[in-house]
């Protein structure tokens, strides 16, 4: 029983729904939830570091009812662009309750588009990585699919990684960075692996190029159903969402930094090499993201799994507090720089 706390992943989602049912202030449903009610409540559930003791005697029933839960984020994030596209389309709207549609819809994109997407990426399956891709197209960021696999997690935590932000870089110069270096290195990882399969690279075997295209029917798709207008302000959504995304990439890996070897390469990927977060609202709402630093030492594991390394650097608040104070780099650096200092492993990425 204790596993059916992932439905309450479904609240910021249900919460969007039905605030948008009642108009007014409901549109706003997303940010309250995501970004009021979850850091307030984090403030007394902080978690703790218990590990799954149980992995072996999971049934195939079980492990299945922890991937349909994923699934189940592909039909609610389509009907909810679908929903919001009505809303902007149908309704007369004042310019703060276009807002309020458009940053709900974009915290969704991220949350049960792009993190969940995240997760199926990381899946071995054919069916799993296409329902990957499904979910990060609203965000106009199928890019992520490719570097994040071959890139971030090759070279997290050095300078080789847009994804990974470094000491005293604030989160505004990191969003340009990251956003425009990990499109771009996306290409350059589709050009190597085609030229070692001998394809080519201007051909519809790159799948940078069908990326594109796909993003552009999807637009299209917009403008048929609504029009321009309301194209423009979902498309606006998914750029929130993405932005989100490279929102918490920068919390979860500011500062840290892997040695380089003797040998010219650096060390292995480490729990100490991302930032990790117990608590237990953002672990369920995320589908345990916020335990990222094993993720990064072991990717293939599935989310119900992952654990608590007591080496991984802690996160002193949950993701929504830190998403809300990297925002204002000074409270941002006084906090997390001490930290850095202090910690024994003193290696860091400097700007």
């Amino acid at each position: 029983m204790k596993d059916l706390k992932y439905l309450l992943a479904y609240l910021p989602i249900s919460s969007v729904y039905i605030g948008f049912y009642q108009g007014g202030m409901g549109y706003y449903a997303g940010f309250l939830v995501a970004f009021v009610a979850v850091p307030i409540l984090e403030f007394f559930f902080t978690g703790n570091r218990d590990n799954r003791t149980d992995l072996d005697q999971l049934s195939p029933l079980k492990l299945r009812f922890f991937d349909v839960l994923l699934y189940l984020n592909m039909p609610l994030v389509y009907i909810l662009v679908w929903y919001s596209g009505r809303i902007l389309y149908t309704e007369t709207l004042t310019t703060l309750e276009i807002a309020g549609v458009v940053s709900s819809l974009g915290i969704i994109l991220s949350t049960c588009g792009i993190n969940v997407g995240h997760e199926l990426g990381h899946r071995s399956t054919k069916y799993e990585q296409f329902f990957s891709k499904i979910l990060l197209l609203p965000n106009l960021y199928l890019h992520f699919f490719i570097e994040h696999n071959l890139g971030h997690h090759k070279n997290v935590a050095t300078k080789e990684d847009p994804a990974t932000s470094r000491l005293g870089e604030n989160v505004y110069a990191f969003f340009w960075r990251s956003v425009t270096q990990s499109y771009l290195d996306a290409w350059k990882i589709e050009h190597k692996r085609l030229r070692r399969s001998g394809q080519k690279i201007w051909s519809f075997q790159n799948q940078m190029i069908r990326f594109q295209i796909i993003q552009l029917i999807y637009l299209t798709v917009l403008v048929f159903f609504f029009n321009v207008q309301v194209m423009l302000l979902l498309a606006l959504a998914g750029v929130i969402g993405f932005l989100l995304l490279e929102l918490v990439n920068y919390i979860e890996h500011y500062g840290l930094q892997r040695k380089r070897l003797p040998s010219g390469r650096y060390e292995p990927v480490q729990p100490k090499h991302s930032w990790n977060s117990n608590h237990d609202l953002g672990r369920i709402l995320l589908y345990e993201l916020t335990r990222h630093s094993d993720h990064h030492f072991k990717s293939t594991r599935k989310y119900q799994t992952l654990r608590h390394f007591d080496e991984a650097p802690q996160l002193p608040y949950g993701y929504p507090m830190s998403m809300l104070m990297a925002l204002v780099p000074p409270i941002w650096f006084r906090m997390m720089n001490k930290l850095l200092e202090n910690r024994n492993d003193s290696n860091y990425v400097n700007g």
